[in-house]
């Protein structure tokens, strides 16, 4: 009966360090409102109609400088621990913003309304996100149609998830068990049923969870057979007589822009070059190439995006 938690578990690293930068923040603004409302009530007493209270102010030297020593104080004080506050706020949420190098990537798809979900050996999930104790994984998300917000309270995390752009969400799960996944943001009639659940599992049953679904292709063998299908190695190939950029060893490397921009070739590049590739040429190079725009659907380019990072340890010119 009494079993009414104020908080929901805290199943990550980051869960606890959040829940602590909240308690706090409560506290402060607790403390602040319980002064202002206290010195209301006392003042409303003191300085009542027919009270016998000094209500003269003394403009003597001496007290100027108590006036001018208390507004400093009420003005200092406050921006002080606010500042504070911010800063330790600030430096959790940047020591966050970045996944570790050595996270265990999953692709998610949101769509009205489920989550689908692919590890890199192929094996796919509904509603359902499988992840071993301990280690780092960094989710890598898109959208089918609308804007969702893929949400894991007891992670202490939550992003939202757009269509036609890449957003992602990184945690290390400390205790195993079954864990809420929710999409915390309204999508449409059946928002609410958009739920499902984190699986936290010991690394050695992960392992075996995993390998259990390996009879289909790895993600990366699915993208070179969508590639082939799509005709990208007759312009992008070994032996392809078009000119146009190669793609081995071009995963998170920089790329020049024909405007005289870089940037770096990450998910967004690739889904970007795919689905709108007059948006940034690659200098040196005519801009030939068609959209893919509604012939490839959100998980296969995945896929796709998946084969070119396999290839990012390929020198330029040999097959891969």
């Amino acid at each position: 009966m009494w079993n009414f938690p104020l908080f929901p578990e805290t199943a990550s690293a980051l869960a606890g360090r959040v829940d602590t930068v909240f308690l706090v923040w409560l506290a402060v603004a607790g403390a602040v409102a319980l002064s202002i409302a206290v010195l209301i009530v006392v003042f409303a007493i003191r300085f009542r109609r027919g009270a016998p209270a000094d209500r003269t102010m003394a403009s003597g030297p001496a007290q100027q400088r108590m006036n001018r020593r208390m507004e400093i104080a009420w003005t200092v004080t406050p921006l002080a621990i606010f500042l504070t506050m911010f800063a330790w706020a600030a430096n959790l949420y940047y020591e966050h913003a970045e996944p570790p190098g050595d996270a265990m990537e999953v692709y998610v798809v949101g769509k009205q309304w489920m989550w689908t979900l692919q590890h890199a050996n192929g094996r796919r999930e509904i509603d359902e996100l499988h992840v071993p104790l301990g280690r780092p994984v960094k989710l890598v998300m898109t959208s089918q149609d609308v804007i969702h917000d893929f949400s894991l309270p007891v992670f202490r995390i939550k992003q939202d998830v757009l269509p036609g752009r890449y957003t992602t969400l990184w945690f290390t799960a400390t205790r195993q068990g079954d864990y809420h996944l929710f999409c915390s943001q309204y999508c449409g009639t059946d928002h609410a049923r958009m739920i499902g659940r984190v699986v936290v599992m010991a690394p050695a049953a992960f392992a075996d969870w995993l390998a259990s679904g390996s009879g289909s292709p790895t993600m990366a063998a699915q993208g070179a057979a969508l590639f082939r299908q799509f005709g990208c190695s007759g312009c992008h190939g070994a032996n392809a007589s078009v000119h146009a950029p190669r793609l081995e060893g071009l995963f998170g490397r920089p790329v020049q822009l024909s405007d005289g921009s870089t940037v770096i070739a990450d998910e967004r590049y690739i889904h970007d070059s795919v689905m709108l590739p007059a948006k940034e040429i690659v200098a040196g190079y005519a801009p030939i190439m068609p959209s893919f725009q509604g012939q490839i659907g959100e998980a296969e380019l995945q896929d796709i995006i998946e084969y070119v990072k396999s290839l990012r340890d390929t020198a330029p010119g040999a097959s891969p």
